[in-house]
């Protein structure tokens, strides 16, 4: 795996843990089901010779429209089909992998914006093919999203992206021809909008072992309890308290069984004069009685 298993996970009754086997195979059954449409559409264009390439995105041409939907699919070659295979796997699989509640939302909603916004920005008279448009997405939104939620987990992807991709960035301008560098700035910029909008969806913070204080284990105080008589952490740490209490009066033995707040004071007993028994006046005086 790419991150270890370092973060303390919370699980609750009410939710199932989704577990990193899933999260695997939902990334890439989403990943390949893509790749499969894309690959089939070129071979099937290959085969037939369709030129199915004409459909593609034609920036403000109502017969361009269409290509808003169909010009990921489309692609001039096998180099440049392989090109986008390779990124859109990595790229995909990192989203739909860390970003699972978020991965299906950010992938349509950047479908059709880039194609939107590539009709828009794009040159006249050019016809625009290929996925790269999706995989300049990608990799905006994985990298700004990081950045955005400030999460040790993201931020590595975003040194992934960084490493692997960094130099996508000179493609986003005109200086190659025959690539349309429209379509790699439509995408990094629906990618980088869509990492803005949901920077408070989706994963959040890990807690870390290190970060965890000790104060986390102690009792919360009277004054807090007393002003939140029915939240859950007051009940259940009243409850404690008295099954504590329950458990301490049970152990301890009554030895009294009347007044208990009797006084005892020890009071020495007087002493004996000793030359007053050994008189024998006095036993005189006691026998004449």
């Amino acid at each position: 795996m790419l991150i270890g298993n370092l973060a303390v996970m919370k699980s609750t009754p009410h939710k199932t843990s989704i577990t990193d086997k899933q999260r695997l195979h939902f990334a890439l059954w989403f990943t390949m089901l893509f790749l499969i449409a894309i690959w089939g559409v070129f071979l099937i264009d290959l085969s037939f010779d369709l030129n199915l390439k004409q459909y593609g995105n034609r920036p403000r041409e109502l017969r361009g429209i269409k290509g808003i939907f169909t010009y990921p699919f489309l692609h001039g070659g096998l180099s440049h089909l392989w090109n986008n295979t390779a990124s859109f796997f990595v790229l995909n699989g990192l989203l739909f992998y860390f970003y699972r509640s978020l991965a299906l939302r950010v992938w349509s909603i950047m479908f059709i914006s880039s194609g939107i916004l590539l009709w828009i920005i794009g040159g006249e008279s050019t016809n625009h093919i290929g996925a790269s448009g999706i995989v300049y997405g990608l990799a905006s939104f994985l990298f700004l999203s990081g950045l955005i939620r400030k999460n040790l987990l993201l931020l590595r992807i975003t040194l992934v992206v960084v490493f692997l991709y960094g130099g996508m960035v000179w493609l986003m301008l005109p200086i190659k021809e025959g690539v349309s560098w429209e379509g790699h700035l439509a995408g990094a910029i629906s990618g980088a909008v869509l990492a803005f909008y949901y920077r408070n969806s989706g994963p959040k913070n890990p807690v870390y072992k290190f970060e965890i204080s000790e104060a986390a284990h102690e009792d919360l105080p009277e004054w807090w309890m007393r002003g939140n008589p029915n939240h859950p952490d007051t009940i259940a740490q009243r409850a404690k308290e008295q099954k504590e209490n329950n458990g301490n009066s049970n152990e301890t033995s009554i030895k009294h069984t009347g007044e208990e707040d009797v006084n005892y004071h020890w009071v020495p007993r007087p002493k004996k004069d000793l030359r007053t028994k050994n008189n024998p006046s006095n036993k005189n005086k006691t026998n004449g009685k």
